[in-house]
């Protein structure tokens, strides 16, 4: 991979660099361990079945993050997930699970148009310009969801005493 093109990675390559980032930003958007893998693999076969030339790294990277990002759209919007509920959603744990003081914990409760960029701009180290690129939106809707976003957290930090 020396010079501006970066070649085709073997699947071995593929999962070892980029299977954590495409699973967080599925389970970010999910909040589901099951679905996140399930988009995960997809979007790894997706991959290696593309026969796709990158110009550069970063290229490869922003491609398998619209291809996650899209994946994860069409499993939310599909009829089968519209007229199930989840297992947990079913009925009430017989028992109370002891809350996370995780900020990462706080994320997972935030509104889900603000989750997916605070992931992105906080876990995954994207740019608000890479964010608007990746997500199709405009720049100051970025900047506007990160703000907002941030502004959720602070008070849901305060309201439940988290850290």
């Amino acid at each position: 991979m020396n010079g501006n093109k970066a070649g085709k990675l073997t699947p071995d390559e593929l999962v070892e660099k980029y299977s954590a980032m495409i699973y967080r930003l599925a389970y970010t958007r999910l909040q589901s361990i099951q679905d996140a893998e399930d988009i995960t693999q997809e979007v790894l076969i997706k991959y290696i079945r593309a026969d796709k030339s990158y110009n550069d790294e970063e290229h490869r990277k922003m491609w398998l993050i619209r291809v996650t990002l899209n994946a994860v759209k069409s499993l939310v919007s599909s009829a089968w997930r519209r007229h199930t509920v989840p297992l947990d959603d079913a009925g009430e744990i017989p028992y109370a699970e002891k809350e996370s003081t995780d900020i990462g914990e706080a994320v997972k409760k935030l509104p889900e148009k603000y989750r997916i960029p605070i992931h992105l701009f906080y876990y995954e180290g994207f740019s608000v310009k890479e964010i608007a690129k990746v997500s199709s939106m405009a720049e100051g809707t970025v900047k506007s969801l990160l703000s907002r976003g941030r502004e959720k957290l602070r008070s849901m930090i305060k309201e439940e005493d988290y850290v």
